[in-house]
């Protein structure tokens, strides 16, 4: 069975996130029901690099799936895109070997998070988080240089989040400022539910004077998901990136 790998961008103002869940709107229900007409109306199952949250987007999402027949890569795109409802959009298709899988053959991830420090704008209200306020941009630039590395992230994560392994490798953030938007960047070997919305959490309360830059550490060494910080709402959140 050939296999084929997408990569795809989605609006997530009008999911309930990517996992398929019952007699709820998901990405991956979207997508498993074009792909399937597009195979025969056969069930067909799409494997995801990972989810992502209610409300939040993807720039370069990846997946892939097997079909029972060929189809020229060409024809799939255009196939998925006439389907696919408008918030969702097939940028790319390639046919893969059959060992590769999304999920487990990524190297490397990149989530990045805006906030608007300027007056609120309610036509961005569900792409850009709405702060409104300055932020001390210099003390938050300092503070996620503490995240880079490899550490154990137990206390950035949701206990939902029943995996093992806590450990992750994060190779480069940064901060930038263009006009009154923020961008705040991550690039890893991974992320786990909600930890890319805990950093930036904490991250605004040390712009905003709540918190202190060594709390992070202080925090990562504690590994306990009862550590209170405040979780950036997921508007403003995307994966940007997947590379293999």
């Amino acid at each position: 069975m050939p296999r084929y790998k997408i990569t795809f961008s989605y609006d997530g103002s009008n999911f309930r996130g990517y996992q398929i869940q019952p007699k709820l709107r998901t990405i991956q229900g979207e997508l498993e029901s074009a792909v399937s007409y597009l195979n025969r109306q056969t069930k067909t199952q799409v494997q995801s690099s990972g989810r992502t949250d209610g409300s939040v987007h993807a720039i370069g999402q990846v997946a892939h799936f097997d079909l029972s027949i060929e189809i020229p890569e060409y024809k799939i795109k255009e196939g998925l895109n006439t389907l696919l409802p408008n918030d969702i959009h097939i940028i790319k298709v390639e046919k893969v070997r059959e060992e590769f899988h999304a999920r487990f053959s990524s190297k490397k991830k990149e989530y990045i998070y805006k906030i608007n420090l300027g007056e609120y704008n309610p036509t961005m209200r569900n792409y850009i988080y709405q702060y409104g306020k300055e932020l001390e941009i210099e003390k938050m630039k300092e503070a996620i240089k503490y995240f880079e590395g490899t550490h154990d992230f137990t206390s950035f994560i949701s206990s939902e989040d029943l995996r093992e392994d806590k450990v992750r490798t994060i190779y480069k953030t940064s901060i930038m400022k263009n006009k009154n938007i923020l961008t705040i960047s991550f690039q890893a070997d991974g992320f786990m539910k909600y930890q890319v919305r805990n950093m930036v959490g904490i991250l605004i309360e040390i712009g905003n004077g709540k918190k202190e830059i060594q709390d992070i550490e202080k925090i990562m060494k504690r590994c306990d998901r009862q550590v209170s910080i405040k979780l950036a709402p997921p508007e403003g959140l995307y994966l940007r990136k997947v590379w293999y």
